[in-house]
């Protein structure tokens, strides 16, 4: 197998980053063909078992196992580092399993972690429930202040982790002040930008160390195979992720390397149509609930700072209803093109009830400390007409009595 002769990094390098998504990291066999092929195989044959050794040893080029090296998710490792602007990427099986090697993977016992108190709920339970199993602790701050920050910081702190926007609260934190802030106090500061990928966001080029996908969301974008991916330098993804991931072996399968090399390849038209279909949708809903959380409506608290470091808004908002959750359920209830689904990020309108679902394992007062009250919803907005969808949300609201 050879790679297209397309791929140099002194020419890839100058293409943007649509350019990157559609061809960045295409290898091509001898066939020539036009789209990457999927390798489904785990192991590797050697001609000697001194060229084996030296695979091994890491003094000749070549792959040794499936879950180390496969070609399929190397072209998407090296699609979305380019994409990302990153040195390097490693592709994982889930979101989840990004987040959790992202961090496993530089903690020790008696290091101490600064989290942004709104994620995502089984982030959540990895930082209250199984970091502390390693003697590793943790301080939440709220991400959207600054000097929180700061002030949380202690002798022993390694890392700063935040998602913005925030699942589902859509809280945005200043990605610049608090990864200068991490680089002045030598942490690392790894970013969870599921929620836009490089489509819409950047943390790199805004100063983050590490950034995390859920390529299970907007990256496949169609709701059909788990992945996740992490980022960062060259140096950081093959001294600290490479060894806990070779020898752990979160490993992502090629058939769902493959489906998000497809997904990639739309992800910049989709990623803006969404959003600019969410932006539509948001404005309605605005007229109809007490409040509604998105990044993109000048009435979300940190409208400017999102302008400032997304190129739009996103796909997804949360509303927050004051019936409480009988008047949320009435609402899901009541749709009939919108499905209650968890997922985001999908080319299909979805809702969903965090605190009876994505948030239901972290417990009452964790919910309560995050924001997520019984009366939101989260909405991920697809490519389905956004009249079509208003007209749903419409007949919804008005048999939940809104």
């Amino acid at each position: 197998m050879k790679r297209s002769t397309g791929q140099d990094r002194s020419i890839t390098s100058k293409w943007r980053p649509a350019t990157h998504a559609v061809r960045a990291g295409t290898w091509r066999s001898e066939q020539g063909e036009t789209s990457e092929a999927m390798f489904i195989n785990s192991g590797y044959t050697y001609d000697s078992a001194a060229e084996a050794a030296a695979r091994f040893a890491g003094e000749k080029p070549g792959m040794t196992y499936s879950r180390t090296q496969n070609p399929s998710v190397q072209m998407l490792e090296e699609r979305i580092a380019m994409m990302e602007g990153a040195e390097a990427c490693r592709a994982q099986a889930s979101g989840m399993a990004a987040m959790t090697a992202a961090l496993l993977c530089q903690l020790s016992v008696g290091d101490h972690l600064v989290a942004a108190k709104a994620m995502f709920g089984p982030c959540r339970w990895v930082i209250d429930n199984l970091l502390p199993r390693f003697g590793i602790s943790a301080s939440f701050v709220d991400g959207r202040d600054n000097d929180a920050w700061e002030r949380a910081i202690e002798k022993n702190t390694k890392v700063f982790f935040f998602e913005t926007p925030a699942n589902p609260t859509l809280d945005v934190v200043d990605i610049a002040f608090v990864s200068a802030l991490g680089k002045a106090h030598g942490i690392v500061t790894v970013v969870d930008n599921a929620f836009c990928t490089s489509a819409l966001q950047r943390p790199l080029e805004l100063g983050a160390d590490v950034v995390a996908y859920s390529a299970t969301k907007l990256m496949d974008g169609q709701g059909r195979v788990l992945a996740g991916a992490v980022c960062g330098s060259k140096d950081w993804i093959d001294g600290k992720l490479l060894p806990f991931q070779r020898n752990t072996g979160p490993t992502l399968a090629p058939f769902n390397a493959w489906i998000v090399l497809k997904g990639l390849e739309t992800l910049d038209l989709r990623a803006h149509k969404q959003s600019e279909n969410a932006l539509k949708v948001g404005r309605f809903v605005e007229e109809r609930v007490p409040r509604i959380l998105h990044p993109g409506l000048p009435s979300h608290p940190q409208y400017d700072l999102a302008r400032k470091q997304m190129s739009a808004g996103g796909a997804i908002f949360s509303m927050l209803l004051d019936g409480g959750r009988e008047q949320a359920w009435a609402v899901l209830d009541a749709l009939e093109l919108i499905d209650i689904s968890n997922n985001i990020g999908d080319t299909r309108s979805l809702i969903c009830h965090p605190a009876s679902t994505t948030h239901s394992s972290i417990g009452d007062a964790a919910r309560a400390e995050m924001g997520v009250v019984d009366g939101m919803l989260r909405m991920n907005v697809g490519l389905e007409d956004p009249d079509d969808l208003i007209e749903d949300l419409d007949r919804a609201f008005k048999k939940a009595g809104l």
